[in-house]
This record gives structure tokens, sequence and C-alpha cells, in this order.
């Protein structure tokens, strides 16, 4: 594959990421959907909260605290903790009172990736299959910090948009494949 670089913000990127990661952990490919995609939307909050554009919700967790156990649960995907449920479908992220839907996600990473999608999740996939799982779920999000696309820092990276490199990311898949070889 020749390299390419793709202009997208981080988010979408995030999203197939962190669901990609989820299927390579064992989870199906409308269940990792959900969970990329709440991923990408607790760190745009976490971001969002210490840039001072959103402000932490202190009714909120205390509503989530009085939830009786056995509603929600909690599942690790690149180092977020994301609530989830089991719904007649599957397993399923949920933002707030919603369950994520899988086919919004896939609108989603249609709309923002295009005809490089189906490139982008190949070459994430080739990553992520280079690790097993549990080094994995331990390594992702550091791997997702050496390709993510590079903004200015602060709020003027907020929602800006940076280059994803398909070659870096095929490189890191080579990288792990060849010290794999020498062990």
């Amino acid at each position: 594959m020749a390299a390419k670089s793709i202009s997208i913000n981080r988010a979408p990127v995030l999203t197939m990421w962190a669901a990609v990661v989820a299927q390579r952990l064992g989870f199906d490919e409308d269940e990792a959907l959900t969970l990329g995609k709440a991923v990408a939307g607790l760190n745009a909050q976490a971001k969002g909260r210490r840039l001072g554009i959103f402000k932490p919700h202190e009714e909120k967790a205390k509503k989530a605290q009085e939830k009786k156990r056995g509603e929600r649960f909690l599942i690790e995907v690149c180092g977020r903790p994301v609530p989830a449920e089991n719904t007649d479908e599957g397993i399923r992220a949920v933002k707030g009172a919603q369950v994520i839907e899988p086919n919004g996600v896939r609108r989603y990473l249609e709309g923002k990736f295009g005809d490089d999608l189906g490139a982008v999740r190949k070459v994430m996939q080739r990553l992520a299959k280079g690790y097993k799982p549990k080094a994995l779920a331990d390594h992702c999000y550091r791997l997702y910090e050496r390709f993510r696309p590079e903004i200015p820092e602060g709020i003027k990276g907020w929602g800006a948009k940076g280059d994803l490199d398909l070659g870096l990311i095929e490189g890191l898949a080579r990288q792990k494949k060849e010290a794999e070889g020498l062990q």
C-alpha cells in the first residue's frame, strides 16, 4: 500500500481505533463500534473539561451513584471505562440514557473518512493483530498517541484537523511484526 495521509480530526480516528481494539478483544463489530464511539466521546469530554470548554456536571455524578446494580456495567477500552448494557442485539455502549446505535457510528465514520474508511480500518486491524489481546489492551492508547493526527495545543486544537499518516500506522505494524520475529 502506498503511504497515504488523510486530513481529519482526532475524534473519528480514535473512534475507529477503539472499535478495532474492542473487536480484537473479542467484541463483535456492532458492539465494538458502539464502544469505540463511547471512548472518543469520553475522551472529548475529558479534554473539553481540561480546556474549560465543558464544565463538570456534579448532578450527573450524583444521579449515576443512585443507579441500582445491574442496570449498567463498565467495559475498559483504550484505558477508558465505558458504560454499557446488554440489549437484545448484544452489548451496546451508552451515552447518558441513550444506547449508542452501531449504524449511527457506521454513518459517522463513513462521513468522516469517506472513500478512505476501508484503508484506514485495514491498516488499523493489521496493527491490532500484531498484538496479543492483553498486550493490545495495555498498549492501545499509547499506540494511538503515536499515530493520531498532530493538532495545535489547547483550545486552538479543539476540532482541528491534522494528518493521519496511514504509512506510519503500517510502519508500526511492520515494526511489531519484525520485533516478534527477533524473539
